[in-house]
């Protein structure tokens, strides 16, 4: 298979598999999805989806937000993980939002990633998720199934977001980002990973990481 037909592989089964994409963070609007995003970092969807609606329940725009102290943030978010940051973030871009941007949160990567805790992949999920501005961004599922299928070196993802935007057609990107995080949890993950239920790393999967998969399959 060429490269080409790589791609045009990978972007036909995920459609096929993913023919209706569910969103996986809970959110109504921009704000909601960005407090959201920023809480994911380093935990999981599940749990984000457990505390918002406690969070949203006290303040669900920074207006309100504000009102609560960062004690206050941070008591109801401590199952997440990183309170401590998250919740002087939160608080603090609550604040930039009034004061530079009407309460609004703006649509650039620029004015995204001066907001604190916020960096380059939040912004490119609130870019795509919130606003339907092609962006692709990167998580670890990303960043594993690339390396995995060989569309990337995947040193960094850095490189690895570079990659996915040269390969694949822009208006896919919005889609594809998240059959590509949904593909990797069911059916390619880091543990537990069945190699005759992953049909994609199965057909164009790079030969070093198959080689590896089959001599553990043998020692074992």
């Amino acid at each position: 298979m060429t490269k080409q037909e790589k791609v045009n592989f990978v972007i036909k089964t995920l459609a096929d598999t993913y023919p209706e994409i569910p969103i996986p963070l809970d959110h109504k609007d921009p704000y909601t999805l960005l407090i959201a995003v920023l809480l994911s970092a380093q935990s999981t969807d599940v749990r984000v989806n457990k505390i918002t609606p406690l969070l949203f329940a006290k303040a669900d725009n920074p207006y309100d937000m504000i009102k609560l102290s960062i004690e206050d943030i941070r008591e109801i978010i401590k199952p997440v993980g990183l309170s401590p940051m998250k919740s002087k973030g939160i608080h603090g871009l609550s604040h930039i939002l009034i004061d530079k941007h009407n309460g609004q949160v703006p649509k650039t990567y620029e004015a995204l990633e001066e907001l604190p805790a916020v960096g380059h992949k939040t912004a490119a999920v609130v870019l795509s998720q919130a606003f339907g501005i092609p962006a692709f961004p990167v998580d670890t599922h990303i960043h594993r199934l690339m390396y995995r299928w060989n569309l990337t070196n995947g040193k960094n993802v850095v490189q690895t977001e570079k990659d996915a935007k040269r390969l694949f057609p822009k208006e896919l990107w919005n889609d594809l980002h998240l059959q590509i995080i949904w593909y990797g949890r069911e059916y390619s993950p880091a543990r537990g990973w069945d190699l005759e239920k992953d049909i994609i790393t199965k057909t164009i999967g790079r030969k070093s990481v198959i080689d590896a998969y089959n001599k553990k399959l043998i020692k074992n």
